[in-house]
């Protein structure tokens, strides 16, 4: 009798995955400067213990003004680079499971003040604020300080600090690159016609405004070694009427497979504050199913996704490949090890924990491979 197709391995390009569950990135605003701190070690290292098949490092701006906070960690200069080579040394020395990272601008939705401290924009003039930038000079709150509209030479300059991320990201052997096209997020503000009111080459069009994210994927596959897996988070709809929906992503993510994208994770929404999200257990499915019927690369879907049946239930349709969780995997940060004893999986744990597998899921609990 065929297993759980949850605990099946993948392989993504050159990179294998020992199961179907990913973990997805998630903003932790506890950098000092672009960099991580022992915050970060402790957040990824009992996420690498967890025996998810990947683990994706937060969002990291790849210039200081593209941060989302002033807390937001960054991997846009040797101290950035260093200070995550250094969670990394760490957290490899007592896990297997891959590593990628998610590289990302926040365009005009950068500027901000920490989430638990409301998250408002923050007007330049402060230490911890500067001027944002965007495909066009729209701001995204009403009362936020507009962004100024990217010229020729700043997008450029934009592309090639993409281009110089990536390459750091490969000297700290980093396992996969996701370049963020979702939320509302520069990447995003090109694609959606809400936020790009451009009349150049980069603008009107569907095939003007995936212009960019498109040249930046390129720029970054050009330069991310070759069999490991660059790929692309984006937002499946905006939300909103008038705005980037299931059809565009569908359209952009064949235009990223042409271009030898390896694989598409699909969220939704982040761009527009009047987004009427009908939130509830699998809300996005639908749009990762509609992605995955277009493309032959694998696809992740994610949101709301909390009980192993729900999720077995995703990739064992071919709804999608992979399911990522987030709020989930904080919640419970062995919930690979629940869905493996619900489902009759398994997965790998340290050493340090095979004796707390309960007697009646023998053998649910594998040591980690030999060094």
């Amino acid at each position: 009798m065929p297993g759980p197709r949850l605990f099946e391995p993948l392989t993504i390009d050159g990179l294998t995955l020992a199961n179907r569950i990913v973990i997805a990135p998630m903003c932790q605003y506890s950098a000092v400067d672009g960099c991580m701190t022992d915050w970060h070690l402790i957040h990824l290292g009992q996420l690498a213990l967890s025996g998810a098949g990947l683990l994706t490092i937060e969002a990291a701006a790849v210039v200081p003004e593209g941060r989302i906070t002033y807390a937001d960690v960054g991997l846009y200069d040797d101290a950035t680079q260093a200070a995550m080579g250094k969670t990394l040394d760490s957290i490899r020395r007592h896990s297997d499971m891959p590593i990628g990272i998610q590289l990302a601008h926040a365009g005009r939705k950068a500027s901000t003040d920490l989430p638990w401290r409301g998250g408002a924009h923050i007007a330049p003039g402060s230490d911890k604020s500067w001027q944002t930038v965007a495909p066009s000079a729209l701001a995204f709150g009403t009362d936020d300080t507009p962004p100024l509209a990217l010229d020729r030479e700043g997008l450029a300059r934009v592309r090639d600090a993409f281009v110089a991320s990536a390459k750091r990201a490969a000297d700290l052997e980093l396992d996969l690159v996701q370049l963020h096209g979702a939320h509302g997020y520069l990447l995003h503000q090109f694609l959606s016609p809400l936020s790009n009111r451009r009349d150049d080459d980069y603008g009107g069009s569907l095939e003007n405004r995936m212009r960019f994210p498109l040249e930046v994927f390129d720029a970054v596959r050009s330069v991310f070694p070759a069999g490991k897996p660059v790929t692309m988070r984006l937002s499946g709809t905006d939300w909103v009427d008038g705005g980037w929906g299931v059809e565009d992503s569908v359209a952009f993510s064949q235009a990223l497979e042409a271009r030898g994208c390896s694989a598409i994770h699909v969220s939704s929404g982040g761009l527009d504050a009047g987004q009427q999200i009908p939130v509830g257990p699998s809300y996005q499915v639908p749009l990762a199913r509609a992605v995955k019927r277009a493309v032959g690369i694998p696809v992740v879907a994610v949101g709301l996704i909390t009980e192993p049946e729900q999720a077995e239930a995703i990739v064992g349709t071919g709804d999608a490949d992979m399911i990522a969780l987030a709020r989930t995997i904080l919640y419970e940060p062995h919930w690979p090890w629940r869905a493996a004893a619900a489902l009759g999986g398994t997965v790998v744990a340290p050493n340090q924990y095979l004796r707390s597998q309960p007697r009646q899921y023998k053998d649910l609990l594998q040591p980690p491979a030999k060094r």
